[in-house]
């Protein structure tokens, strides 16, 4: 009998060893997985989305603000009462943290009031495929300004940048083309910015065109095409001067009798504007 009970103990104790090594062994599974599943979950939340654009422009902020100040205190000393800082916070508060195909006209109003100045009459110079020619001329000739040479086109020119709903809230690899999703914090931008620029036109405006492009020089589809030629105000400019280029040895597919400038004519003559075309303006 004694001997009986010792070996039904012994059964006992074994069985309870088991029993914890077991729960043990599933505790420590449970704890590994636990690691493993939150770990990935770490790898993964704060992954931006991949796009096919380039992504916002390294140290954008002190190349907004470095730009700001030069423009307002070297190029532009009337402007000195802009506050950049104010600026570079309403364009950050404007895409940080957002998703990046949902940017409305609301996000950037604070920053296009912020940043908005007058223009000059005789002075707006507008264009369509002919950028490095256009900013050569302005360059060299301070008679004329594009949208790239106010303050806002100036800080913006060449320079991209977009949210993302995840830390840090800025996604440096890559942002969303037009293409993409149409409400992406670029496009909207330039939308925004470009209407400004052609509602604050005056007197006699210029627009630089590409004569050498196959599809035609002018293209309803771009920016002056589609934004800012609806937005000239005919109450305040009194003419439209085209300047049609041509790529220097390049094709001469258009002229101003060209299809693209009949249309581009019939379009501005509809909202009462006085029309006159040059071709290859010097």
């Amino acid at each position: 009998m004694p001997f009986q009970q010792g070996s039904a103990r012994t059964r006992q104790r074994t069985v309870l060893l088991v029993g914890i090594a077991v729960l043990l062994a599933a505790l420590v599974l449970a704890v590994v997985l636990a690691s493993i599943l939150t770990r990935r979950e770490q790898e993964d939340g704060p992954k931006m989305l991949k796009w096919k654009d380039r992504g916002t422009t390294k140290n954008l902020q002190e190349v907004i603000l470095g730009r700001c100040y030069n423009y307002v205190m070297a190029r532009y000393p009337e402007l000195r009462d802009k506050d950049c800082l104010k600026i570079w916070d309403s364009l950050k508060h404007a895409f940080i943290y957002k998703n990046p195909c949902n940017i409305t006209s609301e996000d950037y109003q604070p920053l296009m009031e912020l940043a908005s100045h007058p223009i000059p009459c005789n002075k707006s110079l507008f264009w369509s495929k002919t950028n490095d020619l256009v900013h050569r001329y302005t360059k060299s000739n301070q008679n004329f300004l594009t949208l790239e040479d106010t303050l806002l086109g100036y800080m913006a020119d060449r320079v991209s940048w977009c949210g993302d709903p995840s830390a840090p809230g800025i996604n440096y690899e890559s942002c969303p083309k037009r293409s993409e999703c149409e409400s992406n914090p670029g496009s909207v931008f330039w939308k925004m910015a470009s209407k400004m620029f052609a509602e604050a036109a005056c007197g006699v405006v210029q627009v630089m065109l590409n004569g050498s492009v196959e599809a035609g020089a002018f293209g309803s589809s771009s920016i002056f095409g589609s934004i800012e030629i609806f937005n000239l105000n005919p109450d305040k400019v009194s003419e439209v001067h085209i300047w049609l280029m041509h790529d220097i040895g390049g094709p001469q597919s258009e002229s101003c009798l060209g299809h693209s400038i009949k249309r581009l004519k019939s379009i501005l003559e509809a909202r009462n504007f006085k029309i006159t075309c040059e071709d290859n303006y010097r």
